[in-house]
């Protein structure tokens, strides 16, 4: 894995993270503009050799967050905009880091669902969706995209996956 953790990698992936959780939790979108300034930051750092990946590692970094977002996308556990901006992140962490970042998220994601539908005194439905959502490949997730309660901002996140990965820990 390439050295992810110098110090102005770690500013950028800190800044984008709280700038779009921040953004995520006041008006629920993540806005193209965003997206698209931190994935020129990451480019921008990879050209003039000042982050910690090449130009190369950096678009990789990028088709490799799209990837691994756009499935949850599709099945509708996702939106848009959290697939752009993991994607534009991925410019920051290169290949390697945007992957361990998709793990990271993925804690952090499936933690903060938890907390959230214990506070909306829905554990025990979410839970049951969840499960059947996995049994049958799917076949519920009409009646989870319908379920407007079940949405929460998850951008904070993706800033998380995205420090912890940028950090190393």
């Amino acid at each position: 894995m390439p050295q992810v953790s110098d110090p102005l990698t770690v500013t950028a992936v800190a800044g984008s993270g709280l700038s779009s959780a921040l953004v995520d939790l006041y008006s629920r979108r993540i806005p193209n503009p965003l997206t698209l300034a931190v994935a020129a930051s990451g480019l921008l750092l990879a050209m003039l050799h000042l982050g910690a990946v090449s130009v190369s590692q950096a678009l990789l970094g990028f088709a490799v967050g799209l990837a691994l977002m756009l499935p949850g996308h599709l099945i509708g556990a996702t939106g848009a905009g959290d697939v752009k901006l993991f994607a534009a992140i991925g410019t920051l962490l290169g290949p390697s880091g945007i992957v361990v970042a998709f793990l990271y998220t993925a804690l952090a994601g499936g933690a903060l669902a938890i907390v959230i539908a214990a506070r909306r005194q829905l554990l025990l439905t979410t839970v049951r969706r969840a499960a059947t959502l996995v049994r049958t490949a799917g076949a519920n997730v009409g009646e989870i995209e319908r379920a407007v309660v079940n949405r929460f901002a998850y951008a904070p996140a993706i800033a998380v996956g995205a420090l912890a990965a940028a950090l190393r820990l």
